[in-house]
């Protein structure tokens, strides 16, 4: 008995210790490239969720399913809180692309259509972001998105932070520090990426996408704030019969979005929908009683795809709780308003 019991104890120190020297060897690349370091009173008070208007950009995969959408839209009907500067086309890669590159293409296509029918003029507003996934620390991808993030955040009072709203996979972003690493002093991430800490692995879609992109977001030090998918915001579910309530006929871009929800599944009997994306939207919004936060030490990702934990590491924002009701409520009143 005592044998299996120091199996299993040296198993598990054998796991430890594989686990340390991933991350180990990863983040002594991101820390040789010198990025700024931003002392823990400063980062605190950077990562308090928003009470004024904000500066932000949108990162997304919009073509991806029906979400981003939404969060555009949301975002863009928010100007009372959100002063969007610029909306980005992020890759994917699932069965609605035929690769990163086709998925960032679609995605482009898929915000001119909405914003046409929100008669918002894309010129010097929207722009095309990476068309591969990042494959080396060493390599970032230059393009109009990144290199147009970059600009704006060196632009951005480090009282008055630009904060950088990801709702895919985070390559552009990555790819924007390490071009110029400076504009970590200069930002705030906030991301719907991985699942929730407690979850058995966190291998979500945005994540797992862009781990190299999700790794160097986590062990950079720039502030960040995590927006869980399991766990957090997979509770912001709605259903075909409060599309038709609540969204279709609210002008050509409420139709727009039941369409395209409706389109999404071929039977809505008894079937509901997450609409993950509002969730980065609602979080900068700060509605009473609607997300619940906290700091925690910045986790650690595995090549297994789980969270390790390191008390020492610098502190990120963490969502741990969305009330789905004041969220839609929020959302869908401001569909009916913008109507008029």
């Amino acid at each position: 008995m005592k044998r299996k019991e120091s199996i299993i104890e040296n198993g598990y120190q054998l796991r430890y210790f594989l686990v340390k020297l991933e991350q180990s060897h990863f983040i002594r690349g991101v820390y040789a490239m010198n990025f700024p370091t931003i002392s823990t009173e400063k980062l605190v008070k950077r990562l308090e969720p928003p009470t004024s208007k904000i500066r932000m950009v949108l990162d997304t995969d919009t073509f991806n399913e029906v979400d981003d959408q939404f969060a555009i839209v949301y975002a863009l009907q928010s100007a009372e809180k959100l002063n969007v500067e610029a909306i980005y086309a992020a890759p994917f890669y699932n069965d609605k692309s035929t690769g990163p590159e086709d998925g960032m293409e679609k995605s482009y296509d898929e915000i001119l259509r909405i914003l046409e029918k929100l008669n918002v003029t894309p010129e010097g507003f929207v722009y095309k972001g990476s068309t591969d996934y990042l494959r080396d620390l060493h390599q970032p991808h230059r393009n109009k998105a990144t290199l147009d993030l970059v600009k704006r955040a060196m632009e951005a009072d480090e009282d008055d932070p630009l904060y950088v709203v990801a709702i895919g996979a985070i390559t552009n972003v990555a790819s924007a520090i390490l071009i110029e690493p400076k504009i970590i002093e200069k930002i705030v991430v906030v991301w719907l990426g991985g699942h929730a800490l407690h979850w058995q692995d966190t291998a979500e879609f945005n994540l797992q996408q862009d781990v190299l992109a999700a790794r160097l977001i986590f062990d950079c030090g720039v502030p960040v704030v995590q927006i869980p998918c399991m766990g957090v915001t997979s509770h912001l579910h709605t259903t075909l019969p409060e599309m038709n309530q609540y969204v279709r006929g609210q002008g050509k871009i409420g139709d727009f979005l039941a369409e395209r929800f409706e389109e999404y599944h071929d039977d809505h009997f008894a079937y509901s929908k997450v609409i993950w994306d509002i969730s980065a939207i609602a979080y900068l919004l700060n509605l009473d009683k609607a997300v619940s936060t906290q700091l925690v030490h910045s986790p650690v990702l595995t090549d297994q795809l789980t969270w390790s934990f390191d008390s020492s590491r610098h502190f990120i924002r963490y969502v741990n709780y969305m009330n789905r009701d004041v969220i839609f409520r929020d959302l869908f009143r401001k569909l009916r308003d913008g109507k008029k």
